[in-house]
């Protein structure tokens, strides 16, 4: 069967070559991911034929697809963009017949690179494996870091010590379509190739969608790209996750976390913070995200006003409030191995105190959320906590009743390995300053190592749950 994305290739996408590397060293291969879409017995040298060398799958693209698409950065429109330093590579199937792309990062210069060189700085690279697997990790919807090779390149940048080395990633995604892929169609009124692509969206990524007409097809399609939205940015709040790129063009239609290389997780609850140094104006701050997630579906709906009447797009975005505050409270209470309490509105009550209380004292993120696991049956761990002094103010005593009312979910999740100990696994800019001046300066990688090692545990400890 030839790759799903093969339909529409020639309308949004431009067959591009990979560049050709010096050096390929793997410092990162994804065996669980690489087992589930067949390719768990490549061996090294084959591994860097197919993500280093980019040598063609079997029976999939003859050449990389660099994609198509436009959308606003900051605010502004842009068509000028599309792949700049990436390409879709393959589309692979699991067991189950779900489809799944593999798209590169730094693997070369395209018509879309603009003056850049459409390469990849290796501590990038070491920033989206980390990123990738700690999202993973709290059981938000992401795209998965699959391979990532070290090219043997001096690569020059204004926002780091130059040269520095270089990289090219390869993600694993279920599609690589974005919302700025419908803003191109309708810039350029094309409303057949729209039509295609609506088409296509429902038939691989949205196959509930059953409306007979293209009007009505495309509406329930932009509902559902509306709820998969709210859901994965409700996920990144209660992670404390700051994407910092929430470009038209870093949004695609399953409602995957990619795309983020400014990144940053909250040390404590700040909703003023930003994340990418050039984001001056703080627009893509942690607590505007989810406004700039409706403001981003508002740009995609305004593009399918092409195929679709206006006034049942508009309505549609009403969806969006409610799936986000119901996913917000599910995935919040998910974290703190809660179930649900009596009501979606009294959960979001205990929620907002939580989170008011979390802000006001500057609490550490993390080890909140790790001391007060399974509420209860923690308030034992949490009175040992190395930040128990916080747990003894009188702030805290109406969280500390109001934890106490919700019922642990799997308690004897308290029992595994990951809990047993006084400190939650984190991804801090700290953490990985320390472990990138290991690899910058003695090409040591044990730390790096062994913090993936640390987020697989934190996933099993977590397993029943999140």
């Amino acid at each position: 069967m030839n790759p799903p994305f093969s339909e529409i290739a020639n309308t949004f996408s431009d067959v591009v070559e990979p560049a050709k590397f010096p050096k390929h060293i793997i410092r990162y291969r994804n065996q669980r991911w690489a087992k589930i879409v067949g390719l768990e017995s490549l061996t090294e040298d084959k591994w860097v034929k197919k993500f280093g060398q980019f040598e063609p799958l079997s029976d999939n693209f003859p050449k990389p697809l660099a994609m198509r698409y436009h959308g606003h950065q900051f605010g502004v429109y842009n068509p000028e963009l599309g792949d700049g330093r990436g390409f879709l590579y393959a589309q692979l199937q699991d067991n189950s017949g779900k489809w799944f792309d593999l798209g590169t990062k730094g693997s070369g210069v395209t018509p879309y690179s603009r003056t850049a060189d459409g390469r990849l700085t290796l501590k990038g690279g070491v920033r989206e494996v980390l990123a990738a697997c700690y999202l993973e990790a709290m059981g938000v919807k992401t795209s998965k870091a699959f391979s990532l090779i070290e090219t043997g390149e001096q690569l020059y940048r204004n926002d780091e010590p130059s040269p520095t080395r270089s990289s090219v990633l390869v993600r694993l995604s279920e599609t690589h379509i974005r919302f700025g892929t419908f803003q191109r169609s309708a810039y350029l009124d094309d409303s057949d190739g729209m039509a295609r692509l609506v088409d296509h969206c429902i038939r691989y990524y949205h196959n509930d969608v059953k409306a007979s007409s293209t009007a009505d097809k495309t509406v329930d399609l932009f509902k559902r790209i509306i709820e998969t939205t709210a859901k994965m940015i409700a996920q990144w709040m209660a992670v404390g996750f700051v994407h910092g790129v929430m470009n038209t063009d870093n949004f695609n239609i399953t409602g995957e976390t990619f795309d983020f290389g400014p990144y940053r997780f909250l040390s404590h609850s700040d909703p003023n913070f930003v994340a990418a140094y050039f984001d001056q104006h703080g627009l893509y701050r942690f607590g505007r995200q989810p406004g700039q997630g409706l403001w981003a579906l508002q740009q995609l709906g305004g593009a399918m006003t092409l195929l679709a009447d206006k006034t049942k797009l508009s309505e549609a975005l009403g969806l969006y409030e409610p799936a986000y505050q119901k996913a917000f409270a599910y995935h919040t209470l998910s974290r703190l191995g809660l179930k649900k309490g009596k009501s979606l509105q009294a959960d979001l009550e205990f929620i907002q105190l939580f989170y008011g209380w979390m802000t006001e004292v500057k609490a550490p993120w993390s080890q909140v959320f790790f001391d007060w696991f399974c509420g209860q049956e923690s308030e034992k761990r949490a009175n040992a906590s190395p930040v128990s002094d916080i747990y003894e103010t009188s702030a805290f005593q109406q969280i500390r009743l109001r934890l106490l009312e919700y019922e642990p979910d799997c308690s004897d999740r308290l029992q595994r390995e990951y809990y047993c100990r006084s400190m939650p696994s984190t991804l801090l800019i700290d953490d990985i300053e320390s472990l990138w001046n290991e690899i910058a300066e003695k090409d040591n990688w044990s730390d790096f190592e062994r913090k993936l090692a640390d987020f697989v545990a934190m996933s099993r400890s977590h397993e029943g749950g999140l």
